[in-house]
């Protein structure tokens, strides 16, 4: 098993609370991380059907089989569970004894408020940082382009399979069947465009009249369509900083993929080769640094301060963390080749923001750590350097 940067943080959560849920997309590696981290649990799969029915008509008489803790997989398709999970955990000691995985925040996160507040702790996996999955010898490397379309999915890596093929059929065996459990699509087809049109829009405002009208389905249902890939984390929304300059800010959220592998297949990129000429390159690389970004924040444990600040005179910086008092800012270019040029919003920035203004960072393509006129170049490989 690769090691995964959130062990730290979840064996601490395992000492302070009686159950511990960890969340995140499909295929992220949940189950294995709970096994090696809880290796002495039994391990129980609620997706089995013979199982799920046993703990759905005696859930008491299936809780009793483990009394001293267990791993629940996907326990949010028993919402019965919950109920009695609670007076069980009030009863016996409050270090960790539950463990329960689930890949939709809605289901498991909803139980988790109504039966277990405060009792239970949240731990979200994503797919591998690219830290986790690429050793850190620079000779280790794929080439930018190769590692954007590959994406950091495990099982990509893990059985070295073709990702255009995996990720098809993880839209098809995982996606769409998630999202018809939670709302009511009656066209498939819709719903893959609209898969498609996010991935189009990505890096950009969410304009949802404009996404609804391309798609042919009202805003409410493009909104909803939203929620539900956002709660099985496919797709995220980077908020907008509120703090103005004296300045009107633009207030609608950008839209940004988790994995850039399967971005590349919804924009229907065939090949590593094409992907270095696409229009979307840029915005490509975008979301694979901010999604690293997020990753950090999800495996820490740490407040998510991470924001994009837009006025609309179009003075833009792709990511602005707070920092206390202060205001770290970040540009990002895929360029392999830093230019003057990439500075200019952030030193335009650096006076606008005053003393607000805290560390600057340029996140690039290429492949050297070294500073700038006092700007911090990270080169993607390095990514995890980026507001330390």
């Amino acid at each position: 098993m690769i090691p995964r940067s959130c062990t730290a943080f979840l064996k601490k959560l395992a000492r302070q609370y009686p159950v511990i849920t960890i969340t995140g997309p499909r295929q992220s590696g949940k189950t294995t991380l709970a096994k090696s981290v809880f290796a002495e649990k039994p391990y129980v799969s609620l997706e089995n059907i013979d199982t799920l029915d046993f703990a759905e008509r005696d859930t008491r008489g299936f809780l009793a089989l483990y009394e001293k803790g267990a791993i629940f997989d996907e326990a949010q398709r028993c919402p019965a569970l919950f109920s009695y999970l609670q007076q069980i955990v009030d009863e016996g000691p409050k270090r960790c004894r539950f463990v329960l995985t689930g890949s939709q925040q809605f289901g498991l996160r909803s139980r988790i408020t109504q039966s277990l507040a405060g009792r239970a702790a949240n731990c979200t996996l994503l797919p591998f940082t690219c830290r986790e999955i690429y050793k850190k010898e620079k000779a280790s490397y794929p080439s930018l382009e190769k590692a954007l379309f590959t994406g950091l999915y495990p099982p990509v890596h893990d059985r070295n399979l073709d990702p255009s093929t995996w990720y098809a059929n993880y839209v098809k065996n995982y996606i769409e069947r998630d999202v018809r459990n939670l709302v009511n699509i009656h066209e498939l087809r819709t719903f893959q465009l609209f898969l498609r049109m996010c991935a189009a829009r990505c890096g950009q405002l969410l304009n949802l009249s404009g996404l609804a009208s391309d798609c042919g389905v009202s805003v409410n249902t493009a909104k909803g369509w939203i929620s539900v890939l956002e709660a099985s984390y496919i797709i995220f929304l980077l908020q907008p900083h509120h703090r103005n300059f004296g300045k009107r800010l633009i207030k609608t959220p950008k839209l940004y993929f988790y994995d850039t592998g399967l971005l590349s297949w919804l924009l229907s990129i065939p090949n590593v080769d094409a992907l270095t000429t696409h229009s979307m390159r840029g915005q490509v690389f975008e979301s694979f640094i901010i999604s690293e970004l997020k990753k950090h924040v999800y495996n820490s444990g740490i407040m998510d301060t991470l924001y994009f600040w837009r006025d609309r005179a179009g003075l833009e910086v792709d990511v602005v963390k707070e920092s206390g008092d202060s205001l770290d800012a970040l540009e990002i270019k895929s360029a392999k080749t830093v230019t003057n040029h990439f500075f200019e919003g952030l030193l335009a920035w650096q006076n606008l923001a005053g003393k607000s203004a805290g560390e600057m960072f340029l996140a690039y393509g290429g492949g050297q750590l070294h500073k700038q006129g006092g700007i911090l170049v990270v080169p993607w490989q390095q990514a995890e350097k980026l507001f330390e």
